[in-house]
């Protein structure tokens, strides 16, 4: 089977030893760090981290301080914070320098927001798709759902309002550019 999520068991041989008895039966790989930095090779994929360490600056961070430790609701306990990370990462999807979460539809840089309509959200996903630029009959059809070629400036109007909105949240002019060939993002 294959196991796409990595626990790290950071300073906490024990855990490891019992978890390494039973890792046949794991949905994740367990990786042991006794001492030193976490590489974020294993972060970035979004692994977790499990230990005894009360303050650590990672996010996915799971700290045991309750013993004894059952193994069964342990495991139930990473499971669903597996599916959490994963939750989230469907669900952010990262533009350039932006973020964008799709449900709550806020657009972040820093500690700047912007909040989206759904289809502002809607063409910046499209657009961010394409590596080529997508023409205003391509947009009507596929985020608008127009089927036939309307004489219609709906697809300019709110592209122009959505670069309207970045430019004054962000102070970024070149979110979305435009050429002959249709709009992209930068």
């Amino acid at each position: 089977m294959f196991k796409s999520h990595f626990l790290i068991v950071y300073n906490f041989p024990v855990l490891f030893n019992i978890l390494n008895e039973v890792k046949d039966i794991l949905n994740f790989n367990i990786k042991s760090i006794n001492s030193g930095k976490i590489d974020n090779k294993y972060l970035k994929k979004g692994g977790l981290v499990i230990s005894t360490e009360k303050k650590m600056k990672i996010d996915n961070h799971i700290q045991i301080n309750n013993y004894p430790i059952n193994l069964f609701k342990l495991i139930d306990l990473i499971n669903i914070q597996f599916l959490k990370n994963k939750y989230y990462q469907q669900n952010n999807i990262k533009i350039d320098k932006y973020s964008i979460n799709l449900n709550s539809r806020i657009m972040k840089h820093q500690f700047k927001t912007l909040p989206l309509t759904e289809k502002e959200t809607d063409i910046i996903i499209f657009l961010n798709n394409s590596d080529i630029p997508i023409s205003i009959n391509d947009l009507q059809i596929n985020v608008w759902g127009h089927k036939s070629k309307l004489e219609t400036h709906t697809v300019e109007t709110h592209v122009y309002r959505l670069r309207k909105k970045i430019l004054k949240a962000f102070g970024d002019n070149n979110f979305i550019k435009s050429s002959k060939k249709g709009y992209k993002i930068n």
